[in-house]
């Protein structure tokens, strides 16, 4: 395993804090990221130790840690120390009333969660999630949806790629090319969508197509039978290469959703070589044991010269932008207090 360049992974752990063979196996496979949840994300402090700590371990001071952080109930920083930030069906809601006024709230938003993660060392809270929602959309995605017009959600998704930009943190638009028209929860089981290409194109690609400036995307697990009718996304060439990287022009970084979903079958390993074998950048497993990082690590190969081209495009999008977390969730609550009941 090379030790100059990352591997093509991010890898996920069970604790707040690494243990020793924990620190030990980053060392030595050097996985290019973390991802942290819940159970990993206790207070402040505690999060920026073990951002330090597995930075120290793989040798990079720039090695990204990145969560989920939508809000609604997708938000793993919901402990105590930081406020709860409101669903994006919330804001859609807004816009019924004033679009340019959910716009401003949205902002508001986005700025103060993506601040409060680059405080804690946090790249990326893996948002937003362009996806449509319809009556027949599993559950899944629910209020995490803007709705089901593709213009609605590219407009109120621009807003919060471009407020992450902003401040520093790195919007990642889910679940490419689309995971609205999937009934089934790609989590328990392997979705398949039956719509024609002409449908996926005029509606659940949409939002992506009017985003496509946006650094990093995360791959679907869902199956797109009119392009592949056997393989998810994530691990499909045909969606990957002709339909991600052709049709719609995507020229980010392309990570992986979760490989422990259900939706993909095999041992792990297996998984992450499909994964990067169909064009994703970036294998993800968001959590696991010592072994099965160990696993994962052995299966994955170093980074690509073009994915490395990609990730550093992306880095040079970051601002620096500061603003008052508690201050700017405050008025986007107050905004909310005020519409007509």
């Amino acid at each position: 395993m090379s030790q100059n360049v990352p591997l093509a992974l991010f890898v996920g752990i069970p604790n707040p804090v690494l243990d020793a063979d924990e620190v030990a196996l980053f060392r030595e496979t050097n996985p290019y990221g973390l991802f942290v949840g819940r159970r990993n994300l206790k207070t402040p402090d505690q999060v920026k130790a073990l951002v330090a700590q597995f930075r120290d371990a793989v040798g990079r001071d720039d090695a990204p840690i990145f969560t989920d952080q939508e809000g609604g109930r997708v938000q793993h920083l919901d402990a105590g120390p930081w406020p709860s930030f409101r669903s994006f069906r919330d804001f859609s809601r807004l816009a019924d009333h004033d679009m340019d006024l959910a716009k401003h709230a949205l902002r508001l938003s986005s700025h103060a969660m993506g601040t409060m993660m680059t405080e804690l060392g946090l790249a990326s809270g893996c948002s937003p999630v362009l996806d449509l929602v319809f009556e027949s959309t599993s559950a899944v995605i629910g209020a995490r949806s803007f709705g089901p017009d593709p213009e609605r959600v590219a407009a109120l998704g621009r807003v919060v790629v471009d407020s992450l930009l902003e401040v520093g943190n790195l919007p990642i638009m889910k679940h490419i090319p689309g995971h609205g028209r999937a009934t089934a929860d790609s989590h328990k089981e392997r979705p398949v969508v039956r719509e024609s290409r002409a449908v996926l194109a005029a509606t659940d690609f949409k939002p992506f197509l009017d985003l496509i400036d946006t650094p990093w995307a995360m791959v679907s697990h869902v199956v797109y039978a009119a392009y592949d009718e056997e393989r998810p996304a994530s691990i499909s060439p045909v969606i990957c290469n002709d339909v991600i990287r052709g049709e719609l022009g995507y020229q980010g970084v392309l990570i992986s959703d979760c490989l422990f979903m259900e939706s993909l079958r095999g041992p792990l390993p297996e998984r992450v070589r499909q994964t990067l074998d169909a064009g994703c950048d970036i294998a993800l497993h968001s959590h696991g044991t010592t072994a099965e990082s160990l696993a994962a690590a052995r299966a994955a190969r170093p980074l690509s010269a073009e994915s490395l081209a990609r990730i550093e495009a992306g880095k040079r999008r970051l601002g620096s932008l500061k603003v008052d977390v508690r201050q700017l969730h405050a008025e986007v609550e107050d905004i909310f207090a005020r519409l007509p009941q």
